[in-house]
């Protein structure tokens, strides 16, 4: 899923949380799913980001500003946007893997 400007891990947490709230057998299939049950299973044991999601989401994270540049996007919006960066890269490093 991709949403502009918008990460799609939180939707991921909080549709698991809804899931354990509402309907244990929508929990267990989402907790077993392949792609996103590793990312909830880690989150819950700790708040882990596994490396290679890490790698992506740095990447992603630095090729944003230069896409910004090149659709001539104002200065102070890219500015702006690279301290938002900045504070999201340091959280996401600071995580345990």
């Amino acid at each position: 899923m991709v949403l502009p400007l918008l990460p799609t891990t939180p939707f991921i947490l909080l549709t698991a949380i809804a899931f354990a709230n509402s309907s244990p057998q929508l929990h267990v299939w989402l907790m077993n799913h392949p792609r996103w049950g590793q990312i909830i299973k880690n989150w819950h044991d700790g708040g882990r980001i596994d490396p290679q999601s890490k790698i992506f989401a740095i990447s992603s994270m630095a090729i944003m500003p230069v896409i910004s540049y090149v659709l001539a996007v104002p200065l102070w919006a890219i500015n702006i946007q690279i301290m938002v960066l900045c504070i999201v890269a340091a959280f996401i490093i600071s995580r345990p893997t």
